[in-house]
């Protein structure tokens, strides 16, 4: 009865455990600027600025910078991530809308007429984990 009482308890840890995800970003041109990286999760909120779930942002580095985003509960996410070179902290982009700066996904690259979609970038975090994304 004991272990079943104290099991109760434990339930919500479980349920609740939150991770890290290891974002390895690598083709780094220069050390101008910074790497800004957005958690997304859900495909209603995708590349929407206001539907960004985590973030982080690191100095550029030429060649490869690693970001950590800590507290993820389990679950399905994507990252977008950008190179702010100017570090103006936007990503710039033409007058069609097309960026100036570099950006990457998880998982996906981007199409030749726009971006991939949430399911091509999704990836679930079921314990901390490390991601590599070329720039």
């Amino acid at each position: 009865m004991r272990l079943i009482c104290f099991s109760f308890f434990l339930i919500p840890v479980f349920l609740l455990s939150q991770h890290t995800i290891t974002v390895n970003v690598t083709n780094i041109p220069s050390e101008e600027g910074n790497i800004n990286v957005a958690v997304y999760d859900s495909d209603a909120t995708f590349l929407k600025f206001e539907g960004v779930f985590k973030s982080g942002s690191t100095s550029a580095k030429k060649g490869k910078v690693s970001l950590k985003i800590d507290d993820i509960p389990t679950g399905k996410y994507a990252i977008a991530l950008f190179y702010d070179k100017n570090g103006n902290d936007e990503l710039d982009t033409n007058w069609l809308g097309i960026p100036k700066e570099k950006v990457a996904f998880s998982n996906a690259k981007m199409k030749t007429f726009g971006p991939p979609k949430y399911e091509e970038c999704a990836f679930r975090v079921t314990s901390d984990f490390e991601i590599r994304i070329d720039l």
